[in-house]
């Protein structure tokens, strides 16, 4: 998967529940969500429905399952990227062949189980994006009748994780989750088709039964109540508590305005990810790495921050996305504009030049911009880009303070892009042994002021006016 080029708005039809947040989980941390619940409506009817945006790929993570370790039920993704719902541990499963390796998209998931039904393939099915799961892998269908562990009284409940321990957790975005006790649902229920046949949410408007709930993540606090981040808010007061999950991982990246992240498919090696693709380590110092946004336009104003979580050797700025050449951008990348700890670099045909910090003729007449000097940046420094794909201009700002008087509202003192800049451009960040969090709206760490672009995203500084966060609601009014 490259990097997502957008293509010009059309009209878009307004979805009909929109969908203000999400609960980002990162593996690394061992996040889930737990709550041990009472005797059910039934153990062998109910259903499982979410949203999921995958960052990690290629390895075991459960979605939703039980206890005890010795006949657990679970939804999981397996480590070659398919689903399957898992009945009394492995006894009984029902695997897709559908693989989920989109990292820039959100998916849809419907489990419903119903073990009463003569049919075996009546008793369970998965609904991806609205289409029922019909060609499926490794099958064993339970028996007809079946008590599944769900239900159980003093059973517990896990989002996020397996059943004996915070192990193999999901990794990615979810939210709009619900568990439906009693009732085998649909797709339908949750979600339609537009007018451009692209599946969205709709609002749900059934019961739930006993043990079920529905998790909207809108909530910051830490305890299993109506204000913790595992609130159920389908009525049924089924609150979870949160391990190993705080307030800002809370974002607003959901199915109804999906965000840009870091991609780990446009990547180089010596790279890791985490917090959900918007965070990047450098894990040689003898080989430089970078990795390139997930969203590329080709035309709007765009803001971004990063913070400098360690400032050595590391590149932060815009480039036109190439798989084979977001190593070091000083040396191999097509064409960008990017901010190196004292200098700023032009770059346009493998050829690199410093535009700041040098007595050297820049030699190109379509960069502009360009003090004596830049400030330099260090650990803890929230590094602004303004990039203006409608006149080939990007700027940079250091706390707050643009660099070369730049001034992105009135478009003067600014850096110009390469010369192909109109192919696309993404936020780009080149590092060896360092570490940065990109704030594309949905921020990684702690804001202590927040300003919005006028409606979406969440960042340090004020987005210069005409300029948005980088997520497709305002591609869609803008890109």
């Amino acid at each position: 998967m490259g990097v997502t080029i957008p293509s010009a708005a059309g009209e878009v039809k307004e979805v009909y529940e929109e969908i203000s947040n999400s609960l980002r989980f990162n593996d690394g941390d061992d996040p889930y969500l737990n709550r041990t619940m009472a005797a059910g409506t039934s153990r062998r009817i109910f259903t499982f429905s979410t949203w999921i945006k995958r960052s990690t790929l290629g390895s075991f993570q459960y979605v939703f399952t039980n206890s005890p370790q010795s006949s657990f039920d679970a939804v999981r993704i397996n480590n070659d990227d398919t689903l399957d719902i898992r009945l009394k541990n492995n006894d009984f499963t029902v695997r897709t062949n559908r693989v989920y390796r989109d990292v820039t998209a959100w998916y849809h998931i419907v489990v419903a189980v119903d073990t009463t039904q003569s049919t075996d393939s009546n008793r369970v099915k998965i609904y991806t994006n609205g289409s029922l799961e019909t060609s499926l892998a490794g099958t064993t269908y339970p028996t007809e009748n079946y008590d599944t562990s769900f239900g159980v009284n003093g059973q517990g409940y896990q989002v996020s994780a397996n059943t004996w321990g915070p192990d193999q957790a999901f990794d990615g975005y979810m939210t709009e989750t619900h568990f439906i006790d009693g009732t085998a649902k649909a797709s339908t229920d949750f979600g339609e088709f537009d007018d451009n046949g692209v599946w969205i949410p709709k609002r749900y408007t059934g019961t739930y039964g006993t043990n079920g709930f529905y998790l909207e993540f809108k909530q910051t606090g830490t305890s299993a109540n109506s204000s913790g981040i595992g609130a159920d808010t389908s009525g049924n007061d089924n609150h979870f508590t949160p391990s190993n999950l705080a307030a800002t991982d809370v974002t607003t990246d959901t199915c109804t305005n999906n965000f840009a992240t870091l991609n780990p498919l446009e990547r180089t090696n010596n790279i890791t990810f985490s917090e959900g693709n918007t965070k990047i380590v450098g894990t040689s110092s003898a080989n430089y790495s970078g990795s390139a946004g997930t969203i590329a336009p080709t035309s709007g104003k765009w803001y971004c921050e990063v913070k400098v979580t360690d400032a050595a050797n590391l590149q932060i700025g815009a480039l036109i996305p190439n798989t084979s050449d977001i190593g070091d951008a000083t040396s191999n990348a097509d064409g960008g504009m990017y901010y190196h700890y004292e200098n700023i670099y032009w770059q346009d045909n493998n050829t690199a030049i410093k535009v700041v910090n040098t007595s050297a003729s820049v030699g190109n007449a379509s960069v502009t911009g360009g003090s004596n000097s830049v400030n330099t940046y260090t650990t803890n420094d929230i590094i602004s880009m303004a990039l203006d794909m409608d006149n080939g201009r990007i700027y940079f700002a250091k706390n707050g303070t643009y660099e070369n008087s730049g001034n992105p509202a009135s478009g003067t003192n600014a850096f110009s892009l390469p010369t192909n800049y109109a192919d696309g451009m993404t936020f780009y960040a080149g590092l060896d042994a360092a570490t940065a969090e990109f704030n594309f709206g949905n921020p990684p760490y702690a804001i202590s002021s927040g300003n919005t672009d006028g409606k979406y995203g969440n960042f340090e500084y004020a987005p210069p006016s005409g300029y948005y966060a980088l997520c497709t609601k305002r591609l869609a009014e803008f890109g």
